[in-house]
C-alpha cells in the first residue's frame, strides 16, 4: 500500500501522514520514538544510587508486566507482519541501533565522558543488545503461539540471566550520584 492510499483512505491529505510518519514503515512500527528513547529515559529517570544497569533491569521487567510493544509485545499477526517484510525488520534493526546510540549519549552525559571515551558506547551497545535479544525472545514466542502470561514467565527468567551475566561488569557502571 501507498503512502496516498494510505492517505484517502483515513480522508487526509498524503501530507499529513508524511508529516507524522516520515517514513511508511513507521505507520507499522509507530512506537518509533518512545521505542528509540526508552532505555536513555530509564537511565536518565533512575533513582539516587541505582546504576544504569539496575535501571535498564527494572525498566524491562516493568515492560514484561504490562505486556509492553516496546519490550516486544504485539500479537502473532503483527509479529508475523514484521518478520516476513525484510523492509519492516530493517527499520526494526535501525530502531533499535537508534535506541543504543540515545542510550550511549545518555551514559556518556550521565558520567561526563569526555567526547572520545569509548567506555559510555560499549556499555550501551552490551545494554542495549540484552534487551535486543530479549525483545526478540518476546517476538519468537509470540510466533510460537504462546500466552502473555507465558512470554513474560519465560522472558523474565531470561532477563534475570541475561542482566545478570552484565553485573560484574556493569553493576557498579554509572551509579546516580544525585541531580543536581
Amino acid at each position: 500500500m501507498t503512502i496516498a492510499e494510505i492517505a484517502a483512505a483515513a480522508r487526509v491529505a498524503e501530507m499529513t501522514v508524511t508529516n507524522y510518519f516520515p517514513r511508511k514503515e513507521d505507520l507499522a512500527l509507530d512506537y518509533h520514538g518512545t521505542f528509540t528513547a526508552g532505555l536513555a529515559r530509564a537511565v536518565t529517570c533512575r533513582a539516587e544510587s541505582e546504576s544504569a544497569l539496575a535501571a535498564l533491569r527494572r525498566d524491562f521487567l516493568a515492560a514484561l508486566e504490562r505486556h509492553d510493544a516496546v519490550a516486544g509485545f504485539s500479537g502473532a499477526e503483527f509479529a508475523r507482519m514484521v518478520t516476513d517484510s525484510p523492509t519492516l525488520t530493517a527499520r526494526l534493526r535501525e530502531l533499535h541501533d537508534l535506541r543504543e546510540e540515545a542510550l550511549a549519549r545518555a551514559l556518556a552525559a550521565e558520567t561526563a565522558s569526555s567526547g572520545g571515551d569509548l567506555v559510555p558506547r560499549a556499555a550501551a551497545a552490551l545494554l542495549a543488545t540484552a534487551h535486543r535479544v530479549l525483545f526478540q525472545q518476546v517476538m519468537d514466542l509470540t510466533l510460537a503461539g504462546r500466552s502473555n502470561q507465558e512470554i513474560t514467565a519465560a522472558v523474565t527468567r531470561s532477563a534475570q540471566e541475561v542482566f545478570g551475566l552484565l553485573e560484574p561488569s556493569l553493576g557498579g557502571y554509572a551509579v546516580c550520584r544525585g541531580r543536581s
